[in-house]
């Protein structure tokens, strides 16, 4: 139980009175236990002192969705795309050409760690498929991670015309389902008590309701979190109007899967939204009242043209709003900067957000979502998941505020280091459990095989689907 003191940090983001305040010259000390001190001079043990001159110190922040199984591997494939008839989104028509083998959702995962700890992440929840090597690589990565092996009775695919149809299998679906049940019993003896499990339907409109109610019983006869994929594009909502009459909010209401220990990912097409057939504003109100949580993930939605109505009005009405990456970059600064951005563009409102709410967003809503009160926050008995940034960088300067340089400016550029329950995980500004240069090496690799295999089984075109971006037509 080494202890670990910061001395003297220049700024610390402390939490005090139920918010974040800024400290100046404190000292920070925590061991594997957790924050023993935030204040002036600590008087107690020091096994190792970090000088903090120069430093703003500020708790871990915590990702509450992000897909690490092959997202990067359609880096610089579809940025440019996306389907008309189906509101401009890629995800339906292009996301389900690449598919990655055990190697490259391996190169995947420890890329997506690597990323969000250089962006100061400390916890994330991560929605993938079971490979050989996922639980021991987010062992290795020293975050805290919540592992949602995904399931689902149904697949996407577009009919000629391009219209969301649907391949049911509800024998492949119990099957998926008992098989990620497995994986989350695996983690429930994980001594490292970093590793937790999540129940994970993937989609509402790929699971009949029953399926999603059992999923929940699940999740909650093991006392774990639900995450599930919910009002995130309008051709979802379409469906689930077409099946039942309702859209998602009002569906998962009747069918009692709401809640605090329920995640809703993406919750951006609710019936206030202009791009949908209704003309209420009921769902906010009922994502408040059940304490239902929302991971909100700007930067992928924002590629097609599509977002949130907005992150400031779903505070406002009381709802528990998490940051999420969801996909490539995975940079959580970046991604709260985006959120800031677009809910003021999409509000047409500067002051619908500010920076404080959106970094109380990144920490301790996320953490909320989880059911972590200690973490997010660094006080004393929190866990011991601590940031360092390094005033000194040119994108942080100069310094009147440092969380508005970091999101705003400085992003992963700033940060050196970060402690995860106590452990040096980040080392300026590299990992040092992940084998991130090993990864880089298969990553070219990965995806050349993932086109190639997409192209002989799928009979796609890259060049033809998305030409490189200087191949101008004539």
């Amino acid at each position: 139980m080494n202890v670990t003191v910061i001395r003297k940090a220049s700024w610390v983001v402390r939490w005090e009175g139920g918010k974040h305040v800024y400290g100046r010259d404190l000292d920070v000390a925590f061991d594997n236990s957790g924050i023993l001190h935030v204040g002036a001079a600590w008087q107690g043990i020091a096994d190792l002192e970090v000088d903090g001159r120069n430093r703003l110190i500020m708790p871990g922040l915590v990702n509450i969705h992000c897909h690490s199984g092959d997202e990067p591997l359609a880096k610089g494939l579809f940025d440019d795309t996306g389907t008309p008839q189906l509101w401009g989104n890629a995800l339906y028509e292009f996301s389900t050409l690449i598919d990655s083998d055990a190697d490259a959702k391996a190169a995947c995962q420890t890329l997506m760690l690597s990323e969000l700890l250089a962006s100061g992440v400390t916890s994330c929840l991560d929605i993938a498929g079971d490979h050989p090597r996922w639980l021991g690589i987010a062992a290795e990565s020293g975050l805290r991670v919540w592992l949602a092996p995904g399931f689902r009775q149904a697949r996407w695919r577009l009919t000629e015309g391009k219209a969301l149809d649907y391949e049911w299998d509800e024998a492949a679906g119990d099957t998926a389902r008992d098989e990620a049940l497995s994986v989350l019993d695996r983690l429930a003896v994980d001594g490292s008590g970093r590793l937790t499990g999540v129940v994970a339907p993937s989609q509402i409109d790929t699971c009949h309701p029953d399926f999603l109610v059992r999923a929940l019983d699940e999740a909650r006869s093991r006392k774990l979190r639900l995450t599930v994929h919910a009002a995130q594009t309008m051709a979802e909502v379409t469906e689930l109007y077409r099946r039942h009459g309702k859209g998602p909010v009002s569906l998962l209401q009747e069918i009692g899967v709401l809640g605090p220990d329920v995640i809703l990912g993406h919750g951006i097409c609710l019936d206030h939204h202009p791009l949908t057939r209704a003309r209420t504003a009921k769902d906010l109100e009922t994502l408040a009242a059940t304490g239902t949580n929302i991971a909100h993930c700007p930067v992928t939605f924002a590629r097609s043209g599509q977002g949130m109505e907005s992150l400031g009005r779903y505070l406002r009405a009381g709802v528990n709003v998490g940051i999420g990456t969801d996909t490539i970059p995975f940079n959580m600064l970046e991604e709260m900067r985006e959120a800031i951005i677009q809910s003021r563009c999409r509000s047409g409102d500067f002051a619908d957000i500010n920076t404080a709410e959106v970094f109380h967003a990144a920490t301790v809503r996320g953490a909320q979502a989880l059911g972590r009160s200690d973490l997010g926050r660094l006080f004393p008995g929190a866990a011991a998941d601590v940031v360092s940034v390094d005033l000194t960088a040119p994108s942080m300067r100069p310094v009147h505020d440092p969380l508005r340089s970091l999101i705003y400016a400085a992003a992963e550029r700033a940060v050196r280091d970060v402690w995860v329950a106590g452990r040096h995980v980040l080392d300026n500004g590299k990992p040092i459990g992940l084998d991130t240069a090993g990864a880089l090496a298969e990553i070219d690799a990965a995806q050349a095989r993932a086109i190639r295999v997409a192209e002989n089984t799928k009979g796609c075109s890259f060049n033809a689907i998305a030409p490189r971006c200087l191949e101008m037509p004539a």
